[in-house]
């Protein structure tokens, strides 16, 4: 199936945060304090995505205060922080929408996306994910994390739903 077909079926699209959602960057201040910065043409992207009906899902592995606020400005569905294992978290995902791996997209760019990447129906990756991930993946954006790449593949499946 090409992938305009397998977008038209997506119901729920997943993301890991740091070098997708984020440039990849992890800034402390003098205290220890971590802050991340978001890319705001992403994050109407997912909004758009959310407004319109789509589970949206983050699965990450670090944990930030600062993703919880950003999902919860986008009215992101689902939000798994501190996973080391992504896969079982995307699949009690699934089970509680009733969704299978055909109506799954997931953006990732490291190896801890990998076991989750290999088996969806969209597996996407930022245009700086690492060689593994890109090796694995059936939509490469054009822009790198933190930078548009959410949005491209958001955009890319809106449209392929409304026309």
């Amino acid at each position: 199936m090409d992938l305009n077909n397998r977008a038209k079926n997506i119901k729920l699209l997943a993301f890991d945060v740091d070098g997708v959602m984020t440039d990849g960057s992890i800034t402390y201040d003098e205290n220890g304090v971590e802050y991340k910065t978001f890319n705001a043409k992403d994050g109407h992207g997912l909004a758009k995505m959310a407004k319109n009906g789509f589970i949206t899902a983050i699965i990450t592995g670090r944990r930030n205060g600062t993703v919880d606020r950003r999902a919860l400005d986008l009215k992101v569905t689902e939000v798994f922080q501190g996973v080391k294992n992504k896969l079982p978290i995307l699949e009690g995902i699934m089970e509680k929408y009733g969704v299978d791996f055909s109506q799954v997209s997931y953006m990732g760019d490291d190896e801890p996306d990998i076991c989750i990447l290999e088996k969806v129906a969209i597996a996407a990756c930022p245009a700086d994910a690492v060689d593994k991930v890109q090796k694995v993946c059936n939509f490469r954006a054009s822009k790198t994390g933190g930078h548009g790449a959410v949005r491209e593949l958001c955009d890319f499946i809106y449209e392929s739903q409304v026309d």
